[in-house]
């Protein structure tokens, strides 16, 4: 009696794996209306809604690691990203295509493939921030999302000697709130420069540094302020520097709206 052989069916090739790309994206954003930009599972920020367009654009669940957090409120005209992705979209595309699904509050401004090593964050030598106050009777309601009013005139002058004492690397514990998910530990940062600019009545303090710590730069801009309206001295800045202590209501910190993150630099800071 012949034997039946089961039926072989022949063996099915292996999907191909296609290759990982590596992407930086350079992102603006008004983050009026977002948690800042690390994801939170009980709020809307500008790290879930472009992973929700890079999942569309992949066709799978896609991770963007940031060049750092911006709190509520806070914009960027120049945060960085990385990210990975298996699609074969030429670089020069993938930011029209993702401008088509993200809201008009978020825009990938350019994008360019890197090497797989590439970190937003760790190869980051530092970042600029700008703070952007309007110094008038009147503010006007087009300028309010995104500068801080101050009725009461400014000293230029005495802000931009407050703001040469922030210059060099110091401990900034004054400066600092304690980050809501672990404790202030290294508070020592340095600051490349810090300069304060006026045109007519728009003022920017324009911030260089290594890193900063949580609320620094508001904190910063907040004194600065301080120092402008005359309640503090410019030399105070040095003070609180020099015998750094937990900050304390002596050291406000400005609103969120008027901060930027303008630049991550990816080689060596000129002042």
């Amino acid at each position: 009696m012949k034997l039946k052989l089961p039926h072989l069916e022949a063996s099915k090739p292996a999907e191909e794996k296609l290759p990982v790309q590596r992407f930086k994206a350079v992102i603006a954003y008004d983050g009026t209306s977002y948690s800042g930009w690390q994801f939170q599972s009980n709020a809307i920020t500008v790290q879930q809604v472009v992973e929700d367009a890079l999942k569309w654009l992949e066709g799978a669940p896609v991770r963007i690691n940031g060049s750092s957090r911006t709190d509520a409120g806070v914009h960027a005209k120049g945060f960085v990203g990385h990210f990975d992705m298996t699609k074969p979209i030429p670089a020069e595309k993938i930011a029209r295509a993702m401008n088509s699904r993200l809201p008009e509050s978020v825009r990938f401004m350019k994008v360019t493939k890197v090497k797989p090593d590439f970190n937003a964050r760790l190869d980051a030598y530092g970042k600029e921030y700008r703070y952007q106050i309007y110094q008038a009777p009147i503010m006007p309601p087009h300028l309010v999302p995104y500068w801080t009013y101050c009725h009461k005139p400014l000293d230029l002058k005495a802000m931009q000697e407050g703001a040469k004492y922030f210059e060099g690397k110091n401990d900034f514990r004054s400066f600092a709130a304690t980050p809501p998910d672990k404790p202030l530990n290294n508070t020592v940062r340095n600051v490349y420069s810090c300069k304060v600019k006026k045109s007519g009545p728009k003022y920017t303090i324009i911030v260089r540094g290594d890193g900063f710590l949580y609320k620094q730069v508001r904190s910063m801009a907040g004194f600065l302020i301080s120092v402008g309206k005359g309640t503090e001295k410019p030399e105070a800045v040095k003070e609180l520097l020099e015998h750094p202590i937990p900050r304390t209501a002596r050291v406000e910190t400005a609103p969120a709206r008027g901060l930027f993150l303008w630049k991550v630099f990816y080689s060596p800071i000129k002042k």
